[in-house]
């Protein structure tokens, strides 16, 4: 892949790198030969990718909140990282209507903590910094297209409210601090939406649901059986972040630019669907169509437009959604078939395997 040489010997830091997507990138930036710095309050869930994975022998490990702005300074300035990947965050919408204050608190104030530690450490080098929100920081009208970085920002319950806020605070910080400073610092904005794969347990989401439920031998219930969303396997939207750091490293040009990085419109599934796929692979995931009123609204259409990654940065979605929920439900089936069996390499397969696939499409 044509980011394989930027990251080796180079120091990353990520924010919330305990977490699914920032585990799965830790690993991925050691593998390409990095030194790779972590910043997190904890570690999210049990299990958890970032333990099973052992990066607590890979990974430099700080244990920070990240709205504690002069310790993130401390760090920042310590380890002069030559890249940031920002993905510290409350990440999941229903968990934010039982906990908005906090959940706005971290995603908002987080951010604004992250900048500002950027901006009075003792940085004198080239600073790629890159900014992960979500696809949710639009104004959702449930349209049949994508949408694109230009619309509008919105958010209808607390979680999408906060990210969109976070990305007004990373306008500002730009525009105030910035924009006409001497530091050769590069900032991008990146959106993604959801993302399946081996390693996540969060609460209440479909995947870590049907396979903890599958390991017990019952079928997952589902809630929203007829909700669509644009499933996407980790990997992708990762590669995309690697993809653009890299090409800002060696473009200021690409300065201060938003990106959506999803799956393909064609691979928008309702939960049902999904769920039937994975079984593909693994076929002890079944599942009950059981509705739960409820007033915690969720989307039900949300997809991307990726043309501006396609364009500018030669990007495209790599897997199929077969592939996606192959990779994912395998991942699965090889943790609970064998407690002894040693994820890292499964892991570190897979990344090689979606590597060898995207060297030929990007």
């Amino acid at each position: 892949m044509n980011f394989n040489n930027t990251f080796n010997n180079k120091t990353v830091l990520i924010t919330g790198h305990t977490g699914f997507k920032g585990s799965w990138l830790s690993l991925w930036l050691s593998s390409l030969g990095a030194n790779v710095v972590g910043i997190a309050e904890k570690i999210p869930t049990c299990p958890s990718n970032f333990s099973i994975l052992n990066l607590e022998n890979i990974v430099d490990d700080f244990r920070l909140d990240i709205c504690d702005t002069e310790a993130i300074t401390q760090v920042i300035s310590d380890k002069k990282p030559d890249f940031i990947f920002h993905m510290a965050a409350q990440p999941l919408v229903r968990k934010s209507y039982d906990d908005p204050i906090s959940t706005i608190r971290t995603n908002t104030l987080g951010t604004a903590s992250l900048l500002e530690s950027v901006r009075k450490a003792n940085i004198d080098k080239k600073l790629v910094v890159s900014l992960i929100t979500s696809d949710k920081v639009y104004e959702n009208n449930e349209w049949v297209w994508g949408y694109r970085e230009s619309d509008k920002l919105g958010g209808h319950d607390p979680y999408s409210a906060s990210k969109s806020a976070s990305e007004i605070i990373i306008e500002s910080y730009f525009k105030s601090f910035f924009n006409n400073s001497n530091q050769d610092f590069r900032f991008s904005v990146v959106r993604a939406g959801n993302v399946i794969g081996g390693g996540d347990w969060a609460e209440d989401r479909i995947v870590p649901d049907a396979v903890c439920a599958a390991n017990l031998g019952k079928s997952v219930e589902l809630r929203n059986p007829n909700s669509t969303r644009p499933w996407q396997h980790v990997l992708e939207p990762l590669g995309g972040y690697l993809l653009l750091a890299s090409k800002s490293y060696n473009d200021r040009a690409l300065n201060f630019e938003a990106f959506n990085f999803g799956p393909n419109s064609s691979y928008n599934k309702t939960v049902l669907e999904l769920i039937d796929t994975l079984s593909l692979t693994w076929p002890s995931i079944t599942s009950i169509v059981r509705g739960i009123e409820t007033n915690k609204k969720e989307a039900n259409l949300l997809q991307l437009s990726c043309d501006k990654a396609d364009k500018l940065l030669s990007w495209r979605p790599v897997l199929s959604f077969n592939e996606t929920c192959e990779f994912t439900a395998s991942w699965y089936q090889s943790f609970y078939a064998d407690n002894d069996s040693d994820m890292t390499n499964v892991t570190l397969n897979q990344i090689e395997r979606y590597s060898d696939l995207a060297s030929e499409k990007w």
